[in-house]
Formats: C-alpha cells, sequence, structure tokens
C-alpha cells in the first residue's frame, strides 16, 4: 500500500535490537516486583534461583509455581498474547464450580470470551472443538472445555513456554537470582 510510511525509517532503527532493549527492561522491571511482591517478611518462602530454574523443566512445573505463573503471565502480557494461559487459568476455575447455576452462567461467559468466533480473548482452536463447545455449553459439566483446553495447553507448551526460556525476560530473572546468591 503506498504512501502509508510517509518518511523513511531511522538509520539506526534495529527491530531486533528494540525488541532486545524493551524485553531486556522488562526482565529488570519484572525482577524489581517480583523481590517486592515475594521477599517480603510475610511471604513463606522466598523465591529462589534453584525454583526459578527448574521452571526450565517442563511447562507444568512452571505453572506449578506461584512465581513461575506470574512470571509467565507477565511475560505473555507483555508479548500481546496472554489469553491462552487466561483461558486455561479461567478453565482451571470453572472446574472448582459446584453449583450447576453458577457452572451454567460460568460457562456461558467463558464461551463469549474466548471460544465464540470473534470474541474479544478468542484462542486459537479447531472449528470441531469449537462445535462441540457450543453444544455442551447448552448443558455444561465440570469438563465441557477439555478439550480446548488439553489444545491450548499443548499450544503454549509448543510455543509460548519455548518463547519464554528464551526471552530475557527469563534469563534476567536468572541472572539478578545467581547474583543475589552470590553475594550471599
Amino acid at each position: 500500500m503506498p504512501g502509508l510510511i510517509s518518511q523513511p525509517l531511522p538509520t539506526d532503527f534495529n527491530m531486533d535490537k528494540d525488541d532486545f532493549r524493551r524485553n531486556k527492561t522488562l526482565g529488570k522491571n519484572l525482577m524489581c516486583r517480583l523481590k517486592c511482591m515475594f521477599t517480603s517478611s510475610s511471604a513463606p518462602e522466598r523465591l529462589s534461583l534453584e525454583d526459578t530454574q527448574q521452571w526450565s523443566q517442563t511447562l507444568e512445573r512452571l505453572l506449578g509455581s506461584k512465581y513461575g505463573l506470574a512470571t509467565f503471565r507477565t511475560f505473555l502480557k507483555s508479548e500481546f498474547s496472554d489469553e491462552n494461559i487466561e483461558f486455561w487459568l479461567t478453565c482451571e476455575d470453572y472446574k472448582k464450580i459446584t453449583s450447576s447455576h453458577k457452572m451454567s452462567s460460568k460457562a456461558r461467559k467463558i464461551f463469549e470470551q474466548f471460544i465464540k468466533a470473534e470474541s474479544p480473548k478468542e484462542i486459537n482452536i479447531d472449528y470441531h472443538t469449537r462445535e462441540e463447545i457450543k453444544r455442551n455449553v447448552r448443558n455444561p459439566t465440570p469438563q465441557c472445555f477439555d478439550e480446548a483446553q488439553k489444545i491450548v495447553f499443548g499450544l503454549m507448551e509448543r510455543d509460548s513456554y519455548p518463547r519464554f526460556l528464551r526471552s530475557e525476560m527469563y534469563k534476567t530473572l536468572l541472572e539478578s537470582l545467581a547474583e543475589d546468591d552470590a553475594r550471599g
């Protein structure tokens, strides 16, 4: 489309370098926030280098850590790709509902927010799964989103999680905790 960019890009413009700086800054800012949140005297456990290193073993290990989950969510939000983790967490909460009335209401909300085509946080699932959920929401059960949740978990495991492990945010967090350990 001619005419969209009226001025040439600056000669020092380098998207990779700008992304690197942005992620490095995000990593440092995250580290400050995590330290404030998790090293307060009221916190029963501190964020440790060993725990943080274990996040790289499996996505389950990362999500099973309150610090890991908080860090992963922050990373995904920084990439504007947090719909999958939000859906997965919403489904985990949904499964705990015992009231059929609340379950029905929550199922409709989940469908409207994540499943329905063109929804605000539409997740990437196939047509067959989307249609199956559409039918399931009419008579919801705790398992009515299980297939979509499995698909989303697989997407995170293959895409978002490896990106997180390679991110400057995660690397900076590890470096900062290693420096803290070295100081004693």
